[in-house]
């Protein structure tokens, strides 16, 4: 069982690791800045960097739901590739962001793209698991 959900759990761990990154950036970014909590506003240099890890955070569950629901009933990895390949562009949109908030515009929709494949193969990974359950299709397209 563990072999079939390895690479999902560690695209998983790189995934927490990226997020902890963002919120070290964020603390830095108070204290360069002298933004002190719970304050949220200061120079633009700090507001885009905390926008950049907030943005990021908004987007994890919604990332982390469909890696594992993709990895479990579509192909892990397949799954997988997608969740290092978003976890890439996110990384590419926060540091664009840091920088301007132009530079994070193409990275945003890069992982909007891969994040909206993980859906799609999460769909298509349940209904196939649903067919084979309660209508008794076996459609062996996906599993490998």
């Amino acid at each position: 069982m563990l072999d079939q959900v390895v690479c999902p759990a560690a695209v998983t761990i790189m995934a927490v690791l990226e997020q902890a990154y963002f919120s070290l950036q964020v603390i830095y970014a108070r204290r360069k800045f002298s933004v002190s909590p719970p304050s949220t506003s200061g120079p633009p240099q700090f507001q885009r960097v905390f926008r950049a890890q907030v943005n990021c955070s908004e987007y994890f569950p919604i990332f982390i739901a469909t890696l594992w629901t993709s990895g479990v009933f579509f192909h892990q990895g397949v799954s997988s590739l997608c969740g290092l390949l978003y976890l890439y562009a996110r990384l590419r949109y926060f540091q664009g962001y840091c920088r301007s908030p132009q530079q994070r515009l193409a990275p945003l929709y890069w992982s909007a793209r891969v994040l909206w494949l993980l859906i799609g193969f999460s769909c298509v990974g349940v209904c196939v698991c649903l067919w084979r359950v309660y209508v008794g299709v076996h459609l062996e397209l996906i599993k490998v």
